[in-house]
């Protein structure tokens, strides 16, 4: 029987399923319960109807249902790893921490549900507001439609989750149609910890489908992670929404000349590498000082060589499967366009959906692998002369998440901090970088609004200012 979807809390069969396959080995897995248009009406009249009861719940009752949900994923650890690695691919140690974050996730978003702030003020300050107290307090917006990528198939959904629950927003989850099961398995678990069951649904379908609740007033929040593409899209579609975008990149690590490479290159390696570089903080791009760049060149080179991959079962692995073989091919195109251009590669070859890791050196301007998300385990690497050349090459580029800086002068830090177009500047260490408790997000084509439960909560939220008289 396919694994039912879970609508307005409770198992639903839908109206069709689709079988998943694991992209390490091409084995069928789990047939996954599908929504049509009627489970998407279900689903938005219930969240409608749920916001009187989430609304009305006090923070401590909120706040309670998000570390009992914290405890149940703990609790079902392996049994959620093991999805996250069969249906993406991703290498088990990765797929362990991913479960470890979300509890982390829930965690901090129970905090949050119980100091959402607020602010009071006198009005004294001009005649006409002598007598007056301004309060001005947080509200939930209303339901919250929460879309997700395959490759965080449980924590970018928790990112959504915890802080609607937190803020008294009910949430209707589209999950990744490649790897849907973590995001059903935190909806019966969000159940199970006392959420109201009208106010929570997982609905696997097609983008078409989802397409209805994108478009529905029932829903004034729209959270979506995903490409840049589909992301610019759904928001020039509903343009009176708050619509949040966590959508791509192709970061950069830069290398200044006081930087201890023996401590840089490994951990940019383990930046560009893991997941096979599908993380959207993946580094892609890698800019080193002139007077190092010939031994962090061959530095990368060696790293890249020594990184563990093949099955994500094996806990040294590193860089496991590609999402399936279309990605891979589609990598390896942009890599060929940029030799064909002149660039050198080192690295590289092929089994099955698994691409070993790539060093680019001398790459065309204008070359693809530089302009958009690689999303794929490969770096390029370029010289520069002056912080403030890479700076400009950073900026240069259409989007704009984090950037690494490796460096000890905390002068050139500042530098690149104030300068550069970016969402994050991480200090010595890669841009892939993320604590849950951070505001994370991005710039330009990188997205707008930020994650991170207080930062979420705010954006899920909305200020409405009482004013007192006497």
């Amino acid at each position: 029987m396919p694994r039912p979807l879970l609508l307005a809390g409770a198992p639903s069969a839908g109206t069709s399923a689709v079988t998943l396959h694991a992209p390490w080995d091409g084995r069928a897995l789990d047939a996954i319960a599908q929504a049509g248009p009627a489970e998407m009406e279900a689903a938005a009249a219930a969240a409608a109807r749920a916001f009187a009861v989430t609304r009305a719940m006090p923070a401590w009752r909120r706040a309670d249902v998000l570390r009992k949900v914290a405890l149940g994923l703990a609790a079902r650890r392996e049994e959620i790893a093991g999805l996250i690695r069969d249906e993406g691919g991703k290498p088990i140690t990765f797929a362990r921490a991913e479960v470890s974050r979300a509890i982390d996730t829930f965690n901090l978003s129970a905090e949050e549900a119980s100091r959402i702030e607020g602010e009071v003020f006198g009005l004294d300050g001009v005649a006409a507001g002598e007598g007056r107290t301004a309060i001005v307090r947080r509200f939930p917006r209303g339901p919250v439609l929460a879309i997700a990528p395959f490759n965080f198939p449980l924590n970018l959904v928790a990112h959504k989750v915890a802080p609607a629950i937190a803020a008294g927003c009910p949430v209707v989850i589209k999950p990744a149609e490649a790897t849907p099961s973590a995001a059903l398995v935190l909806g019966e678990l969000c159940v199970e910890a006392g959420w109201p069951a009208e106010a929570i649904s997982v609905l696997p379908c097609d983008r078409s489908v989802a397409g209805a609740l994108v478009d529905d007033p029932r829903f004034p929040v729209i959270s979506f992670t995903g490409s840049d593409v589909v992301g610019w899209q759904l928001r020039a579609r509903a343009p009176r929404k708050q619509v949040l975008l966590e959508l791509g990149g192709n970061a950069a690590a830069i290398v200044e000349p006081d930087a201890d490479l023996a401590y840089a290159i490994p951990r940019i390696a383990a930046g560009g590498f893991a997941h096979a570089g599908q993380v959207c903080i993946s580094v892609q791009n890698v800019l080193v000082h002139e007077r190092v760049f010939a031994e962090a060149r061959e530095r990368m080179i060696a790293a890249a060589a020594a990184v563990p991959r093949g099955d994500p079962a094996r806990d040294a692995t590193v860089c496991g499967p590609m999402i399936n073989p279309g990605q891979a091919d589609r990598v390896e195109s942009w890599v060929a366009e940029a030799v064909s251009g002149g660039a050198n590669a080192h690295g590289g070859g092929r089994e099955g959906s698994v691409l070993a890791p790539i060093v680019l050196d001398s790459v065309p301007d204008g070359a693809r692998i530089l302009r958009d998300e690689a999303f794929g385990p490969v770096l390029a690497m370029r010289s520069y002369r002056t912080l403030d050349e890479a700076i400009a090459y950073v900026n240069a580029g259409r989007f704009g998440l984090q950037c690494g800086v490796f460096t000890r002068d905390v002068g050139a830090l500042f530098r690149a901090f104030s300068g550069l177009e970016v969402g994050g500047v991480i200090h010595d260490d890669y841009p892939t970088f993320r604590v849950d408790a951070m505001p994370y997000g991005g710039v330009k084509d990188s997205g707008v609004g930020r994650e991170g439960p207080r930062w979420a909560i705010r954006d899920f939220t909305e200020e409405r200012l009482l004013v007192l008289k006497g």
